[in-house]
């Protein structure tokens, strides 16, 4: 934990004040109440401004962090057999110009996201500003039986970004809210161009990865049969292992990967 306190890093207060009060500026209101939410996020510091917006806030820390995370899961995939396809941008603000970009490009397919608002520098801090969702859920803390219920729409998102071109490319539980009992993607990152067939098995791995603990792997694979076929289904296989190792998935490999194998029969 101390070491992930220390690639986090903190924020100055003075800091976090600043951007605090430079939303409320941008937005015409004279002042407003400021919530700080626990995440395990490594990229960025989440607030909530006046109960109205989503705020994170990046720092040229946390952009260190991201091209190193990026690093090490572009040689993952290269040890897949794959090229690797993840993108890292240069500073916060680009960080933060993306992020907003992939949000409204989600939406326009038809994938439930918040509402991007803008994104903006402060004090060579990168700021994205979206829509608060209240009272939301992210999809590990709810019950199997309600994950179970939403297991087809993940799928059915994913496969909407993919056939246009767009991968998720950081899919995990964390990164899936329900609300209102609807289900909401965020912090899609990028993928190089071209790349679009490897990122779609990687995509499609994570969600397997994601599910199976929550609902097991025959229920995880059978809603992903539903919008990919069975040679999809054997491309994401080849992704388990990587996805396996990283600290923000835990699930049985062997076992998803034997409910891929008799899904294929």
């Amino acid at each position: 934990m101390a070491f992930r306190r220390l690639l986090r890093g903190t924020v100055p207060w003075s800091q976090l004040v600043g951007v605090a009060r430079a939303v409320l500026d941008r937005y015409g209101e004279p002042a407003g109440r400021v919530r700080f939410l626990e995440a395990d996020n490594w990229l960025s510091t989440p607030m909530v401004v006046d109960d109205r917006w989503f705020v994170k806030v990046i720092t040229p820390q946390n952009s260190l962090v991201h091209a190193l995370l990026t690093t090490g899961r572009n040689i993952g995939a290269f040890s897949s057999g794959t090229a690797g396809f993840f993108e890292h941008f240069g500073t916060p603000y680009e960080m933060a110009e993306h992020e907003l970009a992939a949000t409204e490009r989600m939406r326009e397919l038809g994938v439930n996201a918040p509402e991007p608002i803008e994104a903006f520098e402060y004090d060579g801090l990168g700021v994205i500003v979206l829509e608060y969702l209240e009272e939301f859920r992210t999809l590990d803390e709810l019950p199997s039986k309600t994950v179970a219920s939403h297991a087809e729409t993940v799928f059915q998102f994913l496969h909407r970004m993919h056939d246009a071109g767009l991968a998720h490319g950081d899919f995990r539980s964390e990164n899936v809210l329900v609300a209102d009992d609807r289900l909401y993607f965020i912090d899609a990152t990028s993928v190089r161009e071209g790349a679009i067939a490897d990122a779609r098995a990687y995509d499609v791995a994570c969600a397997l990865g994601a599910l199976e603990p929550l609902v097991g792997a025959h229920a995880a694979v059978s809603a992903a049969r539903e919008y990919y076929t069975t040679e999809e289904l054997l491309a994401a296989e080849e992704f388990l292992d990587f996805v396996n190792i990283r600290p923000d998935h835990d699930f049985e490999a062997t076992v998803l990967r034997g409910a891929i194998e008799r899904s294929a029969d």
